[in-house]
């Protein structure tokens, strides 16, 4: 019978169209988000070119909102959470033992709703009276008033949402119901526990997005008026909805990198994880604590002295079990016999420019701070600190640690050294220049500025092109390594003890106050 089913083994397109092979779905997943993220990176560089000098070059405002918009919308829905899906799908049933997904065929489908709604949101586009240029936030009055391109981005929206909803129901119970004998819920690698606390974090508020969205289009299309201030609706509503979803969903990008830094970095420091109990218990207080700052977004919508207060003091708190992480981290490195192959640079440069973000973004939660910075580039370095340095910098991290184990090929290590290095010196030039720019007041959004920009802002477009070009040695690296090349050895990342892909589940008791030599 089993020979039967392997020569029945479905190749060429219908292996990939039908496959349930959680391994082969994760990596459609992948493809899929690194084709996004060409995409999007494309549209961001519309952004900079436009605003490489002041004056209006390129583009007219309006097709520039819509690039912001749907640069936005494509790099959080179709590249960062798809690339981490991938991961989920990939590493999650081998790191507890399971033989895969607890529901394959769902799990096909999951990622078949993908590319139709990601072409939804390009068509978007194209449609009479432009696409969505609301923002990614979509705020109204100006998304009630939109042209059908914001009717497609809304719908693409919709089904991305449902994707996010299949595959979080999935990894759940797979990881509740299919864990190997004598693995315990704290047995589990960190990767594992920080993916089944943001598939809860996504159940929770994908549904909340989907109501808003809903009531967006019937405001559009059905006569009611739940955001239209002009027949008894309030605008403010729209944002209280939106990020109640929008916080949460910054941890939902972010926490599944937590897990492959904490995967990667005991690794190369050849030690275990200081602090697994903690690590665990920091990540679902952040997932709380998540639901309840989100006005700290609308510090400027006039709310009362004591809701601003609560929201302060709230998202000051989140610094404390994200501070205990960064802890953790550095602790693990502490003496540890550390060597700086391409993942742990990724996973210390990814610890690093997220600590930027998040010491920016306790500037932001200060509220009389906030009235400053709101809007302003301010905001828009602190966002890509914290997305770019956490979410983009823990898929290049993963993807670089798991790819001779997912190929059984080895990458060229000087590529990935290059890639890892260009990537982080053009995305501080991209991004460092803006807090500077928004402290002196440049609004974001806008494709004009005073005169006094132009210096930060050419040297932000100069590092905008710099990190898309070296995504080219990125993907020449990856599929070089997928064709073909040197062996990946059983312990490929030499001096680990074969710990590699399991290190940061809690290990024997023993010391390591003298760290293990590399042998």
């Amino acid at each position: 019978m089993a020979t039967a089913h392997h020569a029945d083994h479905p190749t060429g397109l219908s292996r990939w169209l039908f496959t349930t092979n959680h391994k082969d779905i994760g990596t459609l997943y992948l493809v899929f988000a690194f084709v996004m993220a060409i995409i999007g990176g494309l549209m961001s560089l519309v952004i900079r070119s436009e605003l490489w000098q002041p004056g209006l070059q390129l583009v007219d405002p309006n097709f520039f909102n819509q690039m912001t918009t749907v640069h936005a919308l494509v790099m959080i829905f179709g590249f960062a959470m798809p690339g981490f899906v991938g991961l989920a799908n990939w590493q999650i049933p081998m790191m507890i033992g399971a033989p895969d997904m607890a529901l394959p065929r769902m799990n096909n489908w999951s990622f078949w709703i993908l590319p139709f709604a990601a072409t939804l949101l390009i068509l978007s586009l194209f449609m009479p009276g432009g696409g969505p240029a609301g923002g990614w936030t979509i705020y109204p009055p100006l998304s009630v008033q939109g042209g059908m391109g914001t009717d497609f981005a809304l719908l693409s929206i919709h089904m991305l949402g449902i994707s996010s909803i299949l595959g979080s129901i999935n990894i759940i119970a797979t990881i509740l119901n299919m864990r190997a004998p004598g693995m315990t819920l704290m047995k589990m690698p960190m990767f594992v526990w920080t993916w089944l606390i943001t598939a809860f974090l996504l159940i929770a508020v994908m549904p909340v997005l989907a109501g808003a969205v809903t009531m967006l289009i019937t405001d559009r299309h059905f006569g009611t008026h739940f955001f239209d201030a002009g027949g008894g609706g309030d605008p403010v509503l729209w944002q209280h909805v939106f990020w109640f979803f929008g916080h949460p969903e910054v941890y939902i990008l972010v926490l599944p990198a937590f897990g492959v830094f904490s995967q990667i970095i005991p690794t190369f420091a050849r030690k275990s994880l200081f602090g697994y109990d903690s690590m665990v218990f920091a990540t679902a207080s952040i997932a709380f604590l998540s639901f309840i700052v989100w006005a700290h977004h609308m510090y400027t919508v006039g709310m009362p002295m004591a809701g601003e207060l609560f929201f302060m003091y709230a998202t000051m708190l989140i610094a404390v079990p994200t501070g205990v992480k960064v802890f953790n981290w550095i602790s693990t490195m502490w003496r540890g016999s550390m060597t700086f192959e391409t993942p742990m640079l990724w996973a210390i440069g990814g610890v690093f420019v997220f600590t930027i973000g998040g010491l920016s973004g306790l500037m932001l939660a200060i509220t009389p701070v906030d009235f400053q910075y709101h809007d302003t580039y301010f905001v828009v370095a602190h966002f890509h600190y914290v997305i770019f340095g956490a979410s983009v910098f823990g898929l290049f991290a993963a993807v670089t640690y798991w790819l001779p184990k997912w190929t059984g090929h080895m990458y060229s290590e000087t590529l990935g050294k290059w890639h890892f290095w260009l990537t982080m010196i053009g995305f501080n030039l991209t991004f460092f220049p803006q807090h500077f720019l928004g402290l002196a007041g440049m609004p974001r959004r806008i494709p004009d500025y005073s005169l006094q920009f132009t210096e930060f802002n050419k040297w932000s477009t100069v590092g905008a092109f710099m990190t898309i070009a070296a995504q080219l040695i990125f993907f020449y690296l990856a599929i070089r390594c997928m064709k073909g090349g040197a062996k990946a050895t059983d312990k490929v990342w030499e001096g680990s003890d074969g710990l590699e892909w399991t290190l940061s589940s809690p290990p024997p008791y023993h010391s390591f106050t003298v760290a293990p030599k590399i042998k």
